[in-house]
C-alpha cells in the first residue's frame, strides 16, 4: 500500500469508527477496528480509545503476531482475533468488531449459531445472492484468553463452519470483515440490520 492509499484508508477507517460510535455500537471505548496494510502488518485501533471521536493518532501498526511496532502504543485487547483472521485468509483487508445491544443480546440467547432466511438485506453480505438463501452466523463462547478464542475461530474456519463474513462472541458482539474497509462496513451494517429484525421478532413472539 503506497503512502497516499495508506492515509486515505486510515482516514476511512477512522470515519467508519466514528460512524459506528455515533450509532451506539461501540459504547464505553468498546469495539476495535483494523486494516491490513501489507502481507505482515495491520493498522488497528489502540486500546481504550473512544470510537466516536477516533482520529489517525488513535491507530497503530502491529505485525500479524500482534506485536506493535511502537512501544508507546498498546493495541486493542482483541488483536489476536484480528491477526488470526488475517493469517487465515489473504483476501481479508479489514476487520470490524462492534458491541451493539442487538448483537450482544442475540449472542446470549442463541445456541451455536443464528440463521437468517427471507431477508433482502442478506444480499449486503458478499457471496449471498438471494433472500431465499440461508445465512448462518456462528456464536463462539467468550474467553478472556484471546489466543485460545482465536484458535477456536481458526479451527472452525478450517472446518468450513464459518461461511458468512462474520461471527458473534457470546455476550460480546460482532466480528465482521471484508476485502476492504467499505466491504467490512457494509457487512457490519447488514448484520446489524438483521440482528435488529431478529430481536424485534423475539419481542413480538415470532422467533
Amino acid at each position: 500500500m503506497n503512502p497516499t492509499d495508506f492515509q486515505e484508508q486510515a482516514d476511512l477507517l477512522c470515519r467508519t469508527c466514528r460512524r459506528f460510535g455515533e450509532c451506539g455500537w461501540c459504547r464505553a471505548t468498546g469495539g476495535n477496528f483494523s486494516l491490513r496494510i501489507d502481507a505482515t502488518h495491520c493498522l488497528i485501533t489502540q486500546s481504550g480509545k473512544d470510537k466516536s471521536e477516533l482520529t489517525r493518532d488513535d491507530l497503530m501498526i502491529c505485525d500479524l503476531d500482534g506485536q506493535g511496532t511502537s512501544p508507546d502504543c498498546r493495541p486493542s485487547a482483541e488483536t489476536p482475533l484480528h491477526t488470526q483472521l488475517y493469517r487465515l485468509d489473504d483476501s481479508i483487508g479489514a476487520i470490524m468488531h462492534t458491541h451493539s445491544v442487538h448483537s450482544t443480546l442475540l449472542s446470549m440467547h442463541g445456541n451455536s449459531n443464528i440463521k437468517f432466511s427471507g431477508y433482502e438485506m442478506q444480499k449486503a453480505l458478499d457471496g449471498v445472492h438471494s433472500h431465499e438463501e440461508t445465512v448462518t452466523i456462528p456464536i463462539f463462547d467468550n474467553d478472556q484468553n484471546l489466543p485460545r478464542l482465536a484458535q477456536l475461530v481458526a479451527t472452525a474456519w478450517r472446518e468450513n463452519t464459518i461461511s458468512a463474513p462474520g461471527f458473534l462472541v457470546r455476550g460480546h458482539g460482532l466480528y465482521a470483515w471484508g476485502a476492504d474497509c467499505q466491504a467490512a462496513q457494509r457487512h457490519v451494517e447488514g448484520f446489524e440490520f438483521l440482528f435488529a429484525c431478529r430481536w424485534q421478532e423475539k419481542l413480538a413472539g415470532l422467533a
